[in-house]
């Protein structure tokens, strides 16, 4: 089945020139019953608006010439209105709160937080279309601390005289440093701007803890095939091409929820064939090898990590082998990967199986000499033993049990019998007085006091080895009671 090119006359349509000169990151879509209009493809200047010299209330300016024509397709893609927007329904659906507040020309702070090519700048547009309020925007990239202080002088100037209030949108907000987001605290805090920030990192980690609480946090989830699936048909109408059925279904999966990766892959790929038809075999090349959205120094490390662990706790081999995977793809180093099965061995395996960390250990050994892509192997081998085995986390709450003692009450003094008896003059402290020795009595145990008051830290589970510990100390009960009969 083909798609595309058959665009029925009327009104959604009418009067479109197939050539829309704004962009999209993403959960966006184009009108094609406008008149085009806006030009985010130039660069603002730093103290400028937005979309050039925007006025308050008036519609950016339209793109014009060759500059419309060779911007990407996702950039002449970019929404307009909130009604032209596609995806983030759970934060732009009608009624939800960032819906009410763009409508209502009431936006405070926000920072706007997801992965590449999710709406961020997009979603940044269609406010700036819909607010009277002066749109300024600053790069994360290119922008400095003198550019940041213009900003402020002129929007308090403007809010002092003319009354009017100064959005200021700054993309990838995480490349500030320190001192340049603090520069923005006491005027984000005092309302002379109101803060968009955008960002792929999390704002919790990459921005200011002040900031962060002055301001509403939004996150951007990837597209869903469907929302992509939308776009492209509308690129489609742009390019003037068709697509089949299944190359679409490819390229709105392999991106992986991204619409700028996918309506740049489906541009290449019309401009790339003769017979402007986009088959699932021209699709597979314009897209390539799809790039794992994973970094080691972001968010994605962690989380991955994290479902990776959560899987092996959990005994799910599958989970855990394809969060293995992510990982392998990402080029995660196998050293780390090691570490945390290891971990994950005495934390929540324990004595339920204590070859768990045997094996972990000899993963993490044999890898380091190994390297990839063969360590694969050996790290897959523990992932699966670890998930598969016996659980217990009996040792890793008695540890945290004992710790938290330690740390919030009286530090105990070792009992004279048990201190060091070794050197000489320690009799005449009376060290080692009385003390039992444990392989003189039946069992190799004796009722003595090795603690100076009754706790009970480790509670063996009942789950593989662990059985048998608790047999043992069971055993280890009824031959302290005999002593004391005795």
């Amino acid at each position: 089945m083909e798609v595309g090119n058959n665009r029925p006359s009327t009104p959604f349509n009418e009067g479109f020139d197939g050539i829309h000169p704004n962009g999209i990151t993403a959960g966006y879509f184009f009108s094609l019953g406008q008149p085009a209009t806006g030009n985010i493809g130039q660069r603002a200047m730093t103290t400028g608006n937005l979309f050039d010299n925007q006025e308050p209330s008036a519609t950016p300016r339209a793109a014009t010439g060759k500059s419309a024509q060779t911007a990407p397709l996702a950039t002449r893609m970019r929404p307009h209105t909130l009604a032209e927007f596609v995806g983030q329904r759970h934060i732009l659906a009608e009624g939800k709160l960032l819906w009410r507040a763009i409508k209502a020309d009431r936006i405070s702070s926000i920072i706007l937080y997801g992965p590449p090519g999710t709406g961020k700048t997009s979603l940044a547009e269609v406010i700036a279309n819909a607010t009277q309020s002066k749109f300024e925007r600053l790069s994360g990239v290119e922008s400095n601390v003198a550019d940041i202080r213009r900003v402020i002088a002129s929007a308090g100037n403007r809010l002092e005289n003319t009354g009017q209030k100064t959005i200021l949108f700054i993309d990838e907000i995480h490349r500030f440093n320190k001192a340049q987001q603090d520069v923005l605290l006491p005027d984000v805090e005092n309302g002379t701007v109101r803060l968009i920030g955008a960002t792929t990192h999390n704002p919790f980690f990459y921005v200011n803890s002040p900031l962060v609480s002055r301001s509403q946090i939004f996150e951007l989830q990837p597209l869903t095939p469907a929302d992509i699936t939308t776009l492209l048909r509308r690129g489609l109408e742009i390019l003037h091409a068709k697509a089949d059925e299944d190359a679409l279904v490819f390229l709105a999966t392999a991106c992986d929820g991204d619409a700028r990766k996918a309506l740049n892959s489906l541009e290449i790929g019309a401009l790339t064939t003769a017979t402007g038809n986009i088959t699932r075999a021209i699709a597979e090349e314009s897209i390539q090898k799809k790039a794992v959205v994973y970094g080691a120094g972001e968010d994605e490390h962690y989380d991955t990590i994290s479902a990776f662990i959560k899987s092996m706790r959990g005994s799910d081999p599958d989970a855990a082998l394809y969060w293995l995977a992510k990982m392998v793809v990402a080029g995660e180093d196998p050293r780390f990967i090691a570490r945390r099965i290891t971990i994950l061995a005495a934390e929540d395996i324990g004595l339920a199986d204590p070859q768990a960390l045997v094996l972990s250990v000899a993963a993490h050994q044999a890898v380091e000499f190994i390297g990839w892509p063969e360590g694969e192997l050996l790290l897959a081998e523990a992932t699966v033993y670890c998930a598969t085995a016996p659980k217990s986390n009996a040792s890793a709450k008695g540890i945290w049990a004992a710790k938290a003692d330690v740390e919030s009450g009286r530090t105990l003094e070792v009992p004279a019998h048990l201190k060091d008896a070794h050197y000489k003059g320690s009799e005449r402290l009376g060290h080692g007085k009385d003390y039992k020795y444990a392989h003189d009595f039946e069992g190799h145990v004796v009722e003595q006091d090795y603690l100076p008051v009754g706790k009970k830290y480790y509670e063996p589970g009942d789950q593989g080895f662990e059985v048998r510990v608790k047999e043992r100390m069971e055993k280890w009960k009824q031959l302290l009671a005999k002593q004391r009969g005795s």
